[in-house]
């Protein structure tokens, strides 16, 4: 059984109905339901992936002690927009994850 992969257009579909804030909402409220246990997930991911390894804490060290008051919030802005960054792209793949295995729960049994 091989596996519809969305197309761009499906993609940029999706993305488009999550603009509607009520469909948001639901969405929202359903995620909070599980809130604990995806952090717990991303935070493994993350840790084991090495994101907050003592060279994360070296970057942080460093942006925080830099001397010069605009350089150094610079830094801190950089780290803390790759770090967004970082923990969005773990956190869509996880509900990614998570739908397909839904999916995968809720298929009728032929």
């Amino acid at each position: 059984m091989s596996e519809r992969q969305p197309s761009d257009a499906d993609l940029e579909a999706a993305v488009e109905a999550l603009s509607d804030p009520e469909r948001f909402n639901r969405a929202e409220a359903r995620v909070a339901r599980v809130a604990p246990q995806l952090q717990r997930i991303l935070n493994e991911t993350l840790r084991s992936g090495g994101y907050f390894d003592e060279a994360h804490d070296a970057e942080v060290l460093k942006a925080v002690t830099t001397p010069d008051q605009d350089e150094r919030l610079r830094a801190v802005r950089t780290l803390l927009a790759e770090e967004t960054r970082i923990g969005m792209l773990v956190g869509v793949a996880v509900g990614w994850e998570l739908a397909l295995e839904l999916d995968n729960t809720t298929e009728p049994e032929d």
